[in-house]
């Protein structure tokens, strides 16, 4: 007997590709987790074979479904969600890539990107993206397949090629070929898609050299995006909601109120505050994104991102070696000499929003002679948090619809008590850590799942979103404010000493 309000997620990432099954009251029923290679042809280049993505993809798919003790015909719905902005292009003859997929942290198109803006465009592509001139978006990653994949041009023109970024090529692969689309969120990271219009740009196209041909149709997050071709799962399955792995995540958050703000803390964090129904141009270089588009209406963000967040925390387990394992941080950071003001800038590959300095290093300030492993783990814990801070301020700045919201939080840091409660006192706002630490999967699967009719809508959702803990502030407003000044002293002697 099936269970119609069984839903499949597929959390398909930059390391690994992941599958959950969803039960109707959330809880999770089956999970299966696949890494798979990361490629570094040349200094600054990543890439990933598509088919290994694939493969990885299907194995959990399978598993998952395996581990529930459950069939295709059990699943009323799927959800995809995916590492943003990297690329593919492939054949539509033969399905197969022209090349290995360019990955969302490659930086060849640096260069590129450069000339554009000393060209003077970036102000028209960013009041038309939300987005920066950068190599991390999809734009010149295509335009870059096209010029340098043997006979990519003519393919385009004689109309047989497809692009796609992830979720893209998932769905062609998962419905045999017969749907070559993607979401709003997905679209909106390209730099060829008009946020405001809700459409691919013409004159983007022809700015970045990408031909229209190539494009995916443009579909909301909870759309009918086909089923699944039944040799693939043992059946066919409705696939019904798409999302960028941030937005699906903000969506995991249920955060659908304008104001709410969610951080998702990995090896960089992620930040993203909802804006509402209007695009907000930022003057603090932050993104504007879309959130989510749900029935035809699209939700804004501004988003930010931190660089190094748990990657500070491998630094100090790989780098440093004063401990053993990440959960180890917060413990040793809690027996730190309080009396050391201690600061880390963890600029290891330059500083994100809102300083978006390519070119800063990290460094250290405070150390004496008693300066240990204690108060090197609360330098790079805190230093997370002051990041954090750095993002809310510029999100705060560039939109007033709010001030000091809670910030739900999800990712593998957020385990850390101690930093949790450090981030309360330094931002001087409540943190909510939720019972479903999965977000980014259940965003997705909320998204096939309420389209499907298993589950309720926003606001229904909403309502079932659980806080396991909640921490709020406790320092002194004095000491808040010494410590966060110690902080932006310390991150303007890095940018002087990279020359801004």
């Amino acid at each position: 007997m099936g269970r119609p309000g069984t839903v499949l997620a597929i959390d398909q990432g930059t390391t690994s590709s992941r599958a959950l099954v969803f039960a109707e009251d959330l809880s999770i029923l089956g999970l299966a987790q696949r890494e798979f290679a990361q490629h570094y042809p040349a200094s600054g280049w990543v890439e990933h074979d598509p088919e290994d993505i694939w493969r990885t993809t299907l194995e959990t798919a399978r598993q998952a479904l395996s581990a529930a003790r459950l069939e295709a015909r059990d699943i009323a719905a799927l959800g995809i969600t995916n590492q943003r902005e990297t690329c593919v292009i492939w054949d539509r003859r033969t399905g197969r890539p022209i090349h290995r997929a360019i990955v969302w942290q490659d930086r060849r198109t640096a260069d590129r990107c450069r000339a554009l803006k000393a060209e003077g465009n970036e102000g028209a592509v960013t009041s038309k993206t939300g987005l920066l001139l950068d190599p991390y978006f999809s734009a010149t990653k295509i335009a870059w397949l096209l010029e340098h994949v043997e006979s990519a041009r003519a393919l385009a023109a004689a109309g047989h090629l497809a692009f796609g970024t992830i979720d893209t090529f998932l769905l062609w692969r998962l419905t045999g070929g017969k749907v070559h689309a993607t979401d709003a969120t997905n679209a909106s990271r390209t730099l060829l898609y008009d946020i405001s219009k809700g459409a691919f740009d013409e004159d983007l196209l022809r700015l970045f050299g990408v031909p229209r041909s190539i494009l995916p149709e443009v579909r909301d997050c909870n759309a009918d995006f086909g089923v699944t071709e039944p040799s693939i799962l043992g059946g066919a399955i409705p696939i019904l909601g798409v999302a960028g792995d941030q937005q699906a995540a903000t969506i995991g958050q249920a955060c659908f109120t304008p104001g709410m703000v969610k951080a998702t803390y990995g090896t960089g964090c992620f930040a993203l505050i909802n804006t509402g129904a209007r695009p907000v141009a930022s003057r603090n270089r932050l993104l504007t994104t879309v959130a989510y588009q749900l029935d035809g209406k699209r939700t804004y963000a501004l988003e930010g991102a931190i660089f190094v967040a748990g990657a500070a925390v491998q630094w100090l387990r790989d780098g440093l070696k004063i401990i053993a394992s990440a959960p180890e941080s917060g413990a040793l950071a809690a027996k730190a000499d309080a009396g050391q003001d201690v600061y880390l800038v963890p600029a290891f590959v330059g500083l994100g929003a809102p300083y978006w300095q390519p070119e800063a290093r990290g460094a250290l300030f405070g150390l004496t002679r008693a300066t240990g492993p204690g108060e090197l783990a609360r330098a790079a814990l805190e230093a997370v948090c002051y990041q954090t801070r750095d993002l809310l301020e510029a999100m705060h700045s560039d939109w007033s619809g709010t001030d000091r919201a809670v910030l739900r939080v999800d990712g593998g840091m957020v385990a850390s008590d101690w930093t949790m409660q450090f981030l309360a006192d330094i931002l001087n706002a409540p943190v909510e850590r939720p019972t479903i630490g999965e977000t980014t999967a259940l965003g997705a699967a909320w998204l096939a799942g309420h389209k499907a009719g298993v589950w309720p809508d926003a606001q229904g959702f909403g309502r079932r979103w659980k806080l396991e803990r909640g921490f709020t502030p406790a320092l002194s407003a004095a000491e808040r404010q010494r410590k966060y000044a110690g902080w932006q002293r310390a991150v303007r002697a890095v940018l002087g000493h990279a020359g801004r």
